[in-house]
């Protein structure tokens, strides 16, 4: 006889409470509290995935553990290879979360359709088999590809397709549509995620079979479901960018075996994702000679830095309220420059309207392209335009100093791979910094006036 009771789960860090709370005792968060009905049926109830070797481990003393590299599986993508570490390692769960129609599920289709040499197991739960087949026919891929598709929503049955196929690899796509017969909820539920990623990752580290799931995000950007779900896996990998342009970047939040500093940058095409090995050469515009508004910053992604094009306009308001306006940087923080530039320097820009683009549609959050904001925008308002060659890097403090950056080296060396004849710098860098190799001309600036007088006399 199946017991069947009602439980309230905590929709943030997975509490569980027999009755409702309007503050989680565990995390602390307000409402978020939900009510699930679980049914265990003592049949059903059991172990999902018998039938595959499980391997019993015994306390071991810290010296006696090998700790030898890990094993790796090369995915055939550089930019993939490079946020995961160096690869795909053996027995580990990742978990790839992005909004829908992004280009998550073209993403792994892509890579495991050039995978020869291994034996991959795709389970959908979204698509349909002839629908896979259509997007598989307009990636280039080899016709002696190992990929098997199965479209299967039961955890049961996937484990069963599992011992039947003993695949080197498993795709699950996606996670909120996969539920278990032993908890009687609906596929998607808090429950239903937690217990089914919970025996998925039984399976990884007992058979030693990467698997990789593919999860929803809710409208916060968050990945669905219980936070839980994100300590289970060893891996979680953000695939965000604007639908309304073709640039995607992968990003690593959380890698138990490399770096989370680390991301790839994919080019969306008709027949899918384009690995992007030199971004800036994409982000920059070709000639924008003789333009005023325009200033070439040097970011930092992690520990990966491009040059990107800082785009600006400021005009007399037509109307008694000036108008703001910043895509791809926070708005708050081209507020604070500009009142910089008004209180340290002296311009004049509360009566115009200033308009801030990133070009490219990317979402800049390194501090070091300030130098560059305010520098477009005096462009813009004096109407003379940036010599070209010239770029920059610099955060700016509210006294108007050009404070220092970190990995001004990288920087320096991707601005002079590019062509560019000199960089403004901040001063302090300059000082444990060796010149000797460089062949790009370094100009030190330690205020916001001093930038002024290099770029416009």
């Amino acid at each position: 006889m199946a017991k069947e009771k009602t439980i309230y789960i905590c929709n943030n860090c997975g509490q569980e409470s027999p009755k409702w709370a309007g503050k989680c005792p565990s995390c602390g968060q307000w409402n978020t509290f939900v009510e699930e009905i679980v049914r265990k049926d003592p049949s059903v109830a059991k172990h999902v995935a018998q039938g595959i070797a499980t391997v019993r481990s015994k306390p071991q003393k810290l010296h006696e553990i090998n700790s030898k590299e890990e094993q790796r599986i090369d995915m055939g993508d550089d930019e993939l290879n490079r946020v995961l570490g160096g690869g795909l390692v053996e027995g580990s769960l990742t978990l790839i979360g992005g909004e829908p129609g992004i280009g998550k599920s073209t993403l792994v289709l892509q890579t495991v359709l050039k995978l020869s040499n291994k034996k991959v197991l795709y389970i959908s739960g979204e698509e349909s088999a002839r629908q896979l087949k259509l997007r598989a026919n307009r990636i280039p891929h080899p016709e002696d590809t190992n990929v098997l598709i199965a479209c299967e929503t039961s955890l049961e049955q996937i484990f069963t397709d599992i011992k039947n196929t003993a695949p080197d690899l498993v795709i699950i796509d996606s996670i909120q549509t996969i539920s278990t017969e032993a908890i009687d909820s609906s596929p998607g539920s808090i429950v239903q995620v937690r217990e089914c990623s919970a025996s998925i990752l039984k399976f990884a580290k007992e058979t030693g079979t990467p698997v990789i799931l593919i999860g929803h995000i809710n409208k916060e950007g968050s990945i669905a479901g219980p936070k839980v779900l994100e300590h289970i896996v060893d891996t979680v990998l953000q695939f965000e960018g604007d639908q309304h342009y073709m640039y995607r970047i992968l990003r690593s939040i959380k890698n138990r075996f490399g770096s989370t500093a680390e991301l790839g940058i994919y080019e969306m095409r008709q027949d899918g994702l384009r690995q992007v090995s030199n971004p800036s050469e994409l982000l920059l515009s070709q000639d924008h000679e003789g333009m005023s508004g325009i200033a070439i910053a040097c970011a930092l992604e992690g520990i990966r830095p491009f040059l990107i094009e800082v785009q600006a306009l400021v005009s007399t308001a037509a109307y008694g309220m000036p108008q703001r306006s910043a895509t791809g940087f926070d708005i708050r923080r081209m507020n604070m420059l500009l009142a910089v530039l008004e209180k340290r320097v002296g311009f004049k820009l509360a009566k115009k309207d200033v308009f801030l683009n990133i070009a490219g549609g990317l979402k800049v959050n390194d501090p070091a392209i300030d130098l560059a904001v305010i520098s477009a925008i005096l462009s813009s308002n004096m109407d003379t335009e940036i010599e070209t060659g010239t770029c920059m890097t610099g955060e700016v403090g509210l006294s108007g100093e050009i404070r220092p950056v970190n990995r001004i080296e990288q920087r320096i060396a991707e601005a002079e791979k590019l062509g560019f004849k000199r960089i403004l710098i901040p001063k302090y860098n300059l000082q444990k910094l060796t010149t000797s190799n460089t062949h790009i001309e370094l100009i030190p600036v330690r205020k916001v006036e001093e930038a002024f007088r290099q770029l416009f006399g």
